[in-house]
């Protein structure tokens, strides 16, 4: 399994909006490739700034590409992110996950 995090920075003002953006952009887009097996989301604010990540998990490579597209290390983003983020970061991260366990 591949696990891969995304990061994104948005003024703190929008961070409610661009929550529900996520909700129906990429949260959902993850959902519906096949080979995803879950999502995790984080937010933390420092004063005027909160940023964004996606914990992703993926069977596999090929999995991924069907997501983020053949140069599956670059970040994917959508027209209306421009309206939100303060920076767009060129690529994602990477790792094998080597184990897993998990209770909430």
């Amino acid at each position: 399994m591949i696990a891969r995090k995304w990061h994104g920075i948005v003024p703190t003002e929008k961070a409610v909006d661009y929550h529900m953006y996520l909700l129906q952009t990429g949260l959902k887009d993850y959902a519906d490739v096949a080979g995803n097996r879950g999502v995790f989301l984080f937010k933390r604010t420092e004063g005027h700034v909160t940023h964004f990540d996606t914990l992703t998990f993926w069977d596999n490579i090929d999995a991924i590409k069907r997501f983020a597209g053949e140069d599956h290390t670059r970040a994917r983003y959508y027209p209306e992110d421009k309206d939100y983020l303060l920076e767009f970061e060129e690529f994602v991260t990477h790792y094998e996950v080597m184990e897993a366990e998990a209770k909430f």
